[in-house]
């Protein structure tokens, strides 16, 4: 017999019992059994590595419900500028590439500032303003430079901030005569001579300059995206996270990564994925319904895939705007984003296309407030109780409106980092004290019958400030609490965090709890959630992670710098102060 054999622990097993065992044993990828050290004694022998777990704690490997996994070893792909503390800092890393590039090579770096949220720029820079084209061209006369825009929501403000050097605007076409692909866009310009300055300034989240003026700079290929996506999923590995749901969708280049890493052998992350459309690819012919009843051998159900890796279901969003598809127009690339910008549609034909998929079995995931309305006029023609459609990123919720999740049949998944720790205040000002309830309400929700997927959408990589946020709803700055009858105990909000994330992909039989028969994702954590420090709580990470019996990481051997848990803290916040602001 081969296994594992962990013992000498507090194994927290999210059973039905929520019982503390203290040992558990592994036979090829499934838990054999779980109980106390005596018991599990005997399993003991050949072939068995042992794990003493010296009093750590042991839980389910972590689901995040809303990963973008993907995203995280992207960071990793360009150059770096952190760490730059003046305008000649930077010129030296450019200079340090253009050394070591061809003549005329592109080089594009990561946005300055430094990770995750790439905060404090142009004022952090001794000169107290951005980089222009003239003083990239002292060091690049002859390549072009691009340093790209951060993905706004990973810091929640405005605006993005890009830059080019001269030889870059020039092979992208941009001049005096070049007009801003949208108004929420401006291209700096010298008020004496009309020119670019080479700094683009964007007021929307999502960028859209690199994917229209300056789509001539290289993008991330798929053996880029493949690469990072194998270091990202180290780093959630690094975090106890086990399996992600990618709610958003996943674009084509995206899919391609995750194959070819499944196809070396080197998944580390189980993944499920939903399918982000690209209708503007769809040609003129056939209406969205009609082009969603040819994906159906592949979409409905639980898709195409095994327990590694796996599509099923069908991503929608109401979207009516230009902006998107112009972002579309320089697909295959998608940038930051992994998912495609022309994924939405009219209202009238998102009616259309989730109508399509409820009659055909095919599962429906959106992440804004308006497809709820949505969600319940398909369900007035053909139910959807029992289908378990995902309506994530949920930022405020009436009591409507989750009597109205609960009798959909609805799976949630929730973003507590942006619309409880980084906008939880502003929410509370924004609709009064007295509505303050509204605001993520987990409690509300678990309460009406409806499974609560917490998740990391990819800011911070870690599922444990997420299980902080739904224990102690600190605002950060302030420290004040939103929403405190919200609050959800330890036990709750680790479930949230693992077998919530089972139910989201149909797959509660085998994985989001520690028992006889389940897939042997485990998570040996440096704390015990239950009972550390609740300030320590978003600090917990995986000193050993193990997924189908085979450990994936183990900090003492594998933790790269990017692992280190402080990049991805909160900022101290002081004592809560109750309710008030």
């Amino acid at each position: 017999m081969t296994g594992l054999l962990l013992h000498g622990g507090r194994v927290v097993t999210l059973d039905r019992g929520d019982r503390i065992a203290e040992a558990v044993a592994v036979v090829g990828d499934r838990i054999a059994a779980v109980g106390t050290c005596a018991e599990l004694a005997a399993w003991a022998g050949p072939g068995v590595t042992e794990i003493d777990l010296a009093g750590r704690t042991v839980v389910p490997g972590l689901i995040d419900g809303h990963a973008h996994l993907d995203r995280e070893g992207l960071k990793h792909e360009l150059p770096s500028l952190a760490g730059a503390r003046s305008i000649d800092d930077v010129l030296e890393i450019v200079a340090g590439l253009v050394a070591r590039a061809a003549p005329g090579e592109w080089i594009v770096t990561m946005p300055l500032g430094a990770p995750p949220d790439f905060a404090g720029m142009p004022e952090g820079l001794r000169e107290g303003r951005w980089p222009d084209r003239h003083d990239l061209d002292r060091v690049a006369p002859d390549n072009p430079v691009y340093i790209k825009s951060i993905w706004g929501y990973w810091r929640h403000t405005l605006p993005l901030v890009s830059i080019a050097n001269t030889r870059a605007l020039r092979l992208c076409g941009i001049g005096a005569d070049t007009l801003p692909p949208a108004p929420t866009v401006e291209i700096v310009r010298d008020p004496a001579s009309g020119e670019p300055t080479g700094v683009f300034v964007e007021r929307h989240f999502m960028p859209l300059v690199e994917l229209s003026l300056m789509a001539g700079a290289p993008g991330f290929d798929v053996a880029a995206r493949a690469r990072a996506l194998r270091r990202s999923m180290r780093i959630y590995n690094g975090f106890g996270t086990t399996s992600v749901f990618e709610g958003h969708g996943v674009a084509a280049d995206v899919l391609a990564a995750f194959q070819s890493v499944r196809e070396e052998g080197r998944q580390t992350v189980r993944a499920n994925l939903v399918y982000s459309p690209a209708w503007s690819l769809m040609g003129p012919d056939g209406s969205p319904a009609a082009v969603l009843s040819g994906w159906l051998s592949w979409l409905r159900g639980r898709g195409y895939g095994d327990d590694w890796l796996r599509l099923a279901g069908v991503y929608a969003e109401i979207d009516e705007g230009t902006d998107n598809r112009l972002r579309a127009r320089a697909l295959p690339q998608t940038g930051w984003a992994g998912f495609h910008y022309d994924a939405g549609l009219p209202r009238g034909a998102t009616r259309e296309l989730l109508l399509e998929a409820a009659r055909c079995g095919v599962r429906a995931v959106g992440i804004w407030p308006n497809m709820l309305e949505l969600f319940a006029e398909v369900d007035r023609q053909v139910p959807l109780a029992g289908r378990r459609w995902v309506f994530g990123h949920v930022s405020l919720a009436t009591g409507d409106d989750i009597r109205r999740m609960a009798d959909l049949g609805l799976v949630v998944t929730t973003h507590t980092n942006r619309y409880i720790w980084k906008e939880g205040e502003a929410l509370r000002q924004r609709i009064g004290q007295t509505r303050e309830n509204e605001i993520v309400p987990l409690r509300a929700i678990l309460d009406a019958g409806v499974p609560v997927s917490l998740a990391t959408d990819n800011v911070p990589p870690s599922m444990f400030p997420t299980v902080w946020h739904a224990v102690a709803r600190q605002a950060r700055g302030s420290g004040a609490v939103i929403a405190p009858d919200q609050r959800l105990d330890r036990m709750t909000a680790l479930r949230a965090a693992c077998s919530a994330g089972a139910w989201l992909s149909f797959e509660e039989a085998d994985k989001g709890s520690i028992e006889p028969g389940k897939l042997a994702d485990l998570a040996i954590l440096s704390d015990d959630p239950l009972s550390v420090a609740e300030e320590r709580l978003p600090t917990i990470v995986a000193e050993r992670t193990i997924v189908g019996g085979q450990v994936v990481f183990d900090r003492a051997i594998d933790a790269p710098d990017a692992l280190k848990p402080e990049p991805f803290l909160p900022a101290p916040v002081p004592a809560a102060r109750g309710v008030g602001p």
